[in-house]
């Protein structure tokens, strides 16, 4: 049997269930664990919206009851530099960006690295659910165990330095089995309820956050056929494939079916809205992807592979095809409904994720 070498490893406590019994189950192996509590937002002191300082609180709980230090850092400006800086800028352009993407590839697994590494620590770890898996001299990010929690698509842009520095401790677990643990182990948060959505958005209304960043124009709404049938609050409120919210009532002459949103045109400040879920102005079998990060090599083009292009959906099958050195065409076997500009296209090979790209369009620009 190999000896047991124990590490030093340093793990982030978001003050949730699933990096509490991470950091629990690091412990019970024998390692030494330290958390580390990111703060990545400057919220006002009269913000009622930000949880920061209950999650703090229930992060330090956790970590007394398993008797490890919790270090406190502030990634704010960091943040606000390498993500929300992008955030805007992708906004102002009409695009739909994800942050989580970015904040896991330049805080959580690059300030967070680096911040462990100058205090001596072997590894980094996180309560993503995702596994790692060491072939030859390259480590695999493949999906978890529960493949209804798997967030793979959300570590896709980590390279190998960083990948062989971190640690998923709920690869192997579902989340029920991992909520029933933190229930037995007693922790206070054992049903605290999974943060969603941007972290320092909280429950604040999205279009009045935005808002106080980047000005809202107001524009026409049109339909494919030209005819105005509404106004919208700013292009960048919306997104493709989107119902809710368009305010747009009975059309003369025109059936009662819901309105989404097809297109922006930033030029004219126009939204182009069709009738339909299944639009054929909503349907793409094409899409056109830039910044392509590979976990491993290179692949050789043309490549067969399944592919996400948002989170939670279920894997596509399509072709990768090299347009030019940096934009990839990849064609899907199957149409696939509002794909978005700004979001992130993401690689499987089975449980295996290759890596990804950010969405440019779904048609070619000349």
């Amino acid at each position: 049997m190999p000896h047991f070498i124990q590490k030093h490893i340093m793990i982030g406590m978001s003050g949730g269930v699933d990096s509490s019994v991470a950091a629990f189950l690091l412990k019970k192996q024998g390692h030494h664990v330290e958390g580390v509590f990111m703060k990545n937002w400057e919220e006002d002191d009269t913000d009622t919206y930000c949880p920061a300082a209950k999650d703090m609180a229930d992060a330090q709980a956790v970590c007394d009851q398993l008797q490890i230090e919790l270090h406190r850092i502030n990634f704010a400006t960091e943040y606000w530099e390498r993500v929300f800086s992008h955030f805007l800028t992708e906004y102002k352009a009409g695009r739909t960006p994800n942050p989580d993407i970015l904040c896991n590839k330049e805080i959580k697994f690059k300030a967070f690295l680096a911040f462990a590494q100058k205090r001596g620590a072997d590894f980094i770890a996180t309560g993503h659910y995702a596994r790692l898996e060491k072939n030859k001299d390259q480590f695999l990010l493949l999906k978890a165990h529960d493949h209804t929690k798997d967030q793979s698509y959300f570590l896709h842009a980590l390279n190998q330095t960083q990948l062989s520095q971190s640690l998923f401790p709920l690869g192997n677990l579902t989340k029920k089995e991992c909520r029933q643990l933190a229930l037995q182990l007693k922790f206070n948060n054992h049903n605290k309820k999974d943060s969603t959505g941007i972290c320092f958005i909280g429950e604040r209304k999205f279009k009045n956050f935005l808002n106080n960043f980047l000005p809202a124009t107001k524009g026409s709404i049109k339909t494919l056929e030209g005819k105005t049938i509404g106004t919208h609050d700013g292009l960048m409120f919306y997104t493709i494939g989107q119902r809710q919210g368009l305010n747009i009532g009975g059309v003369k002459h025109l059936p009662e079916a819901p309105w989404y949103v097809a297109q922006k045109e930033m030029a004219t400040n126009t939204l182009i809205v069709v009738q339909g879920h299944d639009h054929p102005a909503l349907l793409y079998s094409t899409v056109y992807a830039k910044d392509i990060h590979w976990i491993g090599d290179d692949p050789i083009l043309p490549l067969k592979v399944t592919a996400k292009t948002r989170y939670r959906q279920e894997d596509q099958c399509c072709i990768i095809k090299a347009r030019t050195a940096h934009v990839w065409q990849i064609d899907f076997e199957t149409p696939q409904r509002a794909i978005t500009p700004g979001q992130y296209i993401v690689f499987y090979d089975k449980l295996h994720c290759l890596g990804g790209g950010i969405i440019m369009n779904t048609h070619l620009s000349h």
